[in-house]
Order: structure tokens, then sequence, then C-alpha cells
């Protein structure tokens, strides 16, 4: 398990071990008994210095090197996370959901940002094809993806709502309208 010194962990890894700290967090809390209330205590100090040693740092930083440091998937997490995350929210969502928009395409179709009312963000989703959000599922699928994007960036917010699409305007040729038929 343990790393060479100054070796870095790929993002697979970094997923891999998240994923395991869960679990044994969620065994940890399900356990009972005063070693199981020393090691979850144990936890949350540690997760509460290393916060303060990122704010810390985030104190002396500036410029290229904020946007290098929030640009970081990892970084950009933990820094929401400790809440010092130094872009607002709404902008962290709406950036969220702009990496997500060449994925919807490929599908067909379309989300795009449309800001927040309250602690609600708003996105405008259309599905290809014509066919409305019901188009083989694909629809729900493409929000719970926008929502969990969204949220994971900026989870001040309290929810990610779809707003109705608006149909392109129907094409009339300029001719039909200043052509009049000879009948």
């Amino acid at each position: 398990m343990a790393e060479a010194a100054g070796a870095r962990l790929a993002d697979p890894d970094v997923e891999a071990r998240l994923a395991r700290l869960d679990d044994l967090l969620e065994g940890l809390e399900s356990a009972p008994g005063p070693t199981t209330r020393s090691a979850t205590e144990a936890v949350a100090l540690l997760t509460e210095v290393y916060g303060e040693a990122l704010a810390r740092v985030m104190d002396h930083v500036d410029g290229q090197l904020t946007e290098n440091l929030v640009g970081d998937e990892l970084l950009g997490h933990l820094l929401v996370l400790h809440d010092i995350h130094p872009e607002p929210a709404e902008r962290r969502a709406a950036r969220a959901v702009e990496r997500l928009r060449p994925a919807v395409q490929e599908r067909g179709g379309d989300v795009e940002w449309a800001g927040v009312e309250g602690q609600v963000a708003r996105v405008r989703l259309t599905s290809g094809g014509g066919c409305g959000s019901g188009c083989g599922g694909g629809g729900s699928e493409v929000t719970d993806a926008v929502r969990a994007a969204v949220l994971a960036v900026a989870p001040e917010l309290t929810a990610v709502e779809p707003l109705p699409s608006t149909p392109a305007p129907a094409f009339v040729p300029l001719t039909t309208l200043t052509t009049r038929d000879a009948r």
C-alpha cells in the first residue's frame, strides 16, 4: 500500500482510495463503542487540521496559481469540502455544465447554464431528434448527470432544475410571405 517517496497517485488510484475510505468510515460509524467514537473523532480532527493547512496555502496564492489549484478536480473538491473555494458556487456550477456539454451534445442533446435562483441551479436541457425528454430514457439520465456534476462542485446549492427548453422558431422562407398565390 505504501507509495515510493514523491510518487503521485493517478486519478483512478485517488478514486479507489476515496471509495475505500467511504467504505471504512461507513463501517466505522455503524460499529458501537468508545473506540469507534475515538476513531471517528480522530478522523474529523485530522480532516479539520488538513483543511486549515489548505486554507493557509490558499491565503498565499493568487492569479494563475489559484486557477491551477481550483482547476484540479481533487483540489477543487477539497476546497469545496473545507468551504474555502475562492470562486462562487454559481461560477463553479456553470463550469461543470460547460464541461458536460460536449458529452450531452454527443448524445444529440444540449445543456446550457441558465443561472441560479435562490439556492437552485437552473439549466436548459434539450434532447436530440426533436422527441422531447422521453426519448429512450436518455433525458432523465442526462438530467441526473447534470444534477450530480453541479452539486458535486457546488454543494451550497440545494437543487438543480431544468427549465423548459424553448423550441427553435419555425423557419418560414421570406418568399412565402411576400409572394401572393396566383390562384
